[in-house]
């Protein structure tokens, strides 16, 4: 179970990071669009620790933005992340089914997308850790082809280079074997983070601080 550990801490660091991290993207010096403050709006929601909000105005803004992906990649991102502590069966399916819905739409917009490659490998990780004996030999083999793939499509976005790493190294600890050999992703993750940029306004961009966290922890 340390895999499902470890994604557990990571997605509370999403959580915490992403909100922080966006809610300085809008340049001061421009007049705002309506995206812009509502994307802002939601953000600042969910640094407030008011996630289920935020996920109720990225919705509205998917629905008014529809050629936009980054909307309906944060209102499944919201679901996934609440789902780990979900112990009800019925919330938990509404939840991930909601998210797998707004991963789906987000898709059509933007096919072989990195990151929602890697979120939909999360909402796998979700299903594992509700019931590991169901989900986790199904479940795990897909996550880990998605991973690969995000890597493969992005091999120098530092984020792809950390999430591919964190997953392999739960592996290891799972099997009893050593994580050093993943070291080197986690110092390349983080020497590729000085100099990243996102593609666009709103995109992801967490994932340094816990690249640092997991070298800290991990690669002594």
């Amino acid at each position: 179970m340390q895999n499902i550990i470890t994604y557990l801490t990571l997605f509370f660091t999403v959580l915490v990071m992403q909100a922080q991290t966006e809610t300085t993207t809008v340049n001061a010096d421009a007049a705002p669009t309506k995206y812009q403050q509502g994307m802002q709006k939601a953000f600042q929601l969910w640094q407030d620790d008011k996630s289920w909000e935020a996920a109720n105005v990225f919705e509205r803004i998917a629905t008014a933005e529809p050629d936009n992906w980054l909307p309906p990649y944060y209102v499944a991102q919201i679901n996934v992340i609440n789902s780990f502590t979900e112990k009800d069966g019925t919330k938990l399916k509404a939840q991930l089914d909601k998210a797998q819905n707004f991963i789906n739409d987000a898709t059509a917009i933007s096919k072989d997308n990195p990151d929602l490659l890697v979120l939909q490998a999360q909402l796998y990780t979700a299903w594992i850790v509700f019931d590991g004996q169901q989900y986790g030999m199904t479940y795990s083999a897909k996550a880990s082809e998605l991973y690969n793939k995000a890597l493969a499509l992005a091999p120098n976005n530092p984020r792809m280079i950390l999430s591919k790493a964190e997953w392999d190294m739960g592996g290891a600890k799972y099997f009893g074997q050593s994580v050093e050999p993943y070291c080197k992703d986690i110092q390349r993750a983080i020497d590729l983070f000085a100099t990243f940029k996102p593609a666009g306004e709103f995109y992801p961009t967490y994932g340094e601080e816990r690249a640092k966290q997991v070298q800290a922890e991990s690669c002594k």
